[in-house]
């Protein structure tokens, strides 16, 4: 087999391969003698129907899946041979595949950069640390009982918080607007669910009360028939609902599947939460500086085959994430570009730094990290169990820990300062570079 390579960019290659006409004929008699076999002609019996009828039948047939497999057998010997790494499929060009002939075809494909992670001292890394303080705590039992809120009807005139039943009508240019028309809707005053100006015209409503409330839609509106628009809505008040503040009670702490009976033992159960979730803010943070900085630092060429099937992923998820009647290849690919092409690389770069440091998965890590997950649950052992009876979710896991293994490495020779902060500040999530400018 001949086989000549031609670098048409710095990732594409162009592969030219010349098969022999012995091997290629010797696959076509193989594929004849099994249909042979197997062959039912009428005036023959099976098995005894000449070779020259078989021919004259299915040479085409065979010739054509001769050519298919060889294709694809002579181009993965062909890619080992010289050293090569495809990133996907090859487009194929067949240049000659005539009877007693070389097969002769070129094979176009991309190939997985070659480079070396480098630029480890360049990285700078903020690390924070921070504690659940007992005001911490108190704010987030607040939440909790604000997320479980219940609203009791009351005779008074409505205010903001208050959740009220309304029927409206929105008119633009004294007509009646496609969606603009409810009856029975719950709003809670405040919340900003509506647009601009509505839900301040309710407040100082009482049940049964009309109101013809005018508001302007914004011009960044989704409905473009209706940005900036000035609407009047006619809205009656059917009924006006307090909020109401569960109490902190056995009955409260069931909602939440934690089997306590005393405030003193929920509060343990939440501030435990609130400090996995502190864990695993910090080190979300962390990870994210090494990663935007291993990008900075390690520009490489991203081939356009990965690049592709992370965007039609990414297509997927968004599909299967917002729903509707719509395929994921009616997306635009440009949505997803920017996103793809940074997964990619950082996949890239991922791998090899594991493969320059000859990482392995810390079991004990592994562990450690199952544990931390199923304390979470009411049966932490059956979790633990779970896991290491389910290869694909265990394997998962050591993923994961891989790639924290990456990011230790990397932090042993970056510049890390450690900065002290408050709970809120240490969860809460960071800007976008975009965002903070």
């Amino acid at each position: 087999m001949q086989v000549s390579v031609e670098n048409t960019s710095a990732l594409e290659r162009r592969m030219t391969i010349a098969v022999p006409a012995e091997r290629v004929e010797t696959e076509v008699n193989k594929r004849l003698q099994q249909t042979a076999r197997r062959a039912k002609v009428p005036g023959f019996r099976p098995g005894k129907v000449p070779m020259s009828v078989i021919r004259q039948r299915y040479e085409d047939a065979a010739r054509q899946e001769a050519f298919g497999d060889l294709v694809q057998s002579s181009f993965y010997e062909a890619v080992v041979e010289q050293k090569l790494n495809p990133a996907g499929a090859p487009a194929v060009e067949p240049k000659s595949f005539e009877k007693g002939k070389d097969l002769e075809f070129v094979a176009i494909f991309e190939v997985f950069p070659e480079f070396t992670v480098a630029g480890f001292e360049s990285i700078n890394v903020e690390r924070l640390s921070a504690e659940v303080a007992d005001a911490d705590l108190d704010n987030m039992l607040e939440v909790l009982r604000k997320q479980n809120t219940r609203f009791e009807t009351v005779e008074r005139a409505a205010q903001n918080d208050d959740q009220v039943n309304i029927d409206f009508v929105g008119k633009v240019d004294g007509e009646v607007f496609a969606g603009g028309s409810a009856k029975g809707t719950q709003l809670v005053l405040g919340s900003g669910r509506m647009i601009p100006g509505f839900e301040d015209g309710l407040v100082g409503a009482k049940a049964g009360e009309e109101r013809v409330v005018n508001v302007t839609f914004p011009e960044d509106y989704q409905n473009l028939d209706l940005a900036g628009k000035a609407a009047e809505f006619t809205i009656t008040v059917n009924s006006v609902s307090a909020p109401q503040l569960p109490e902190l009670n056995e009955e409260f702490f069931a909602q939440f599947g934690i089997k306590e009976s005393t405030l003193e033992g929920f509060r343990n159960e939440v501030r435990k939460n609130m400090e996995r979730e502190l864990r695993q803010a910090i080190k979300t943070k962390v990870k994210n500086q090494v990663m935007d900085g291993l990008l900075a630092a390690n520009p490489i060429e991203v081939p356009k085959a990965l690049l592709e099937n992370e965007v039609n992923r990414l297509r997927v998820q968004a599909v299967q994430q917002f729903g509707g009647n719509i395929k994921p290849d009616q997306l635009p690919a440009e949505l997803f570009e920017e996103q793809a092409k940074r997964r990619v690389v950082l996949g890239l770069i991922v791998a090899e730094v594991v493969k320059q440091f000859d990482l392995k998965p810390d079991e004990g890590k592994v562990r450690e990290m199952i544990e931390e997950m199923a304390s979470a649950y009411q049966e932490p052992e059956q979790v633990i169990s779970w896991y290491y009876k389910n290869d694909q979710q265990l394997n998962e896991v050591r993923s994961v820990v891989l790639e924290e293994q990456v990011v230790d490495t990397v932090l042993q020779k970056a510049t890390v300062t450690d900065k002290s902060v408050s709970y809120e500040d240490a969860v809460k999530p960071a800007q976008a570079p975009a965002e903070a400018e």
